[in-house]
């Protein structure tokens, strides 16, 4: 599976999204689904998918999925 698709994974898993969601346009609190509390959801599985431990910034500044490519990318992760 490749880097985006596990981030994608990742999205529709804790955001409860279907696959053929267009993943690129999400933006934190655009969507009904994305609000504080998945957001944590969020950030444990992109830890939990890509076996890394974001930093407060990291989690604070996780605002878009482009947000979150960066962020993983950053961390060197390339997931499962």
């Amino acid at each position: 599976m490749s880097q985006l698709d596990t981030l994608k994974t990742a999205f529709a898993t804790a955001l409860g999204l279907p696959p053929t969601t267009e993943f690129e346009s999400l933006e934190y609190r655009k969507i009904p689904e994305w609000d504080s509390v998945a957001h944590m959801a969020l950030v444990m599985e992109i830890e939990t998918a890509f076996d890394i431990m974001l930093p407060t910034d990291d989690v604070i500044g996780l605002s878009s999925f482009a947000k979150a490519q960066e962020i993983v990318a950053k961390h060197g992760a390339t997931g499962a």
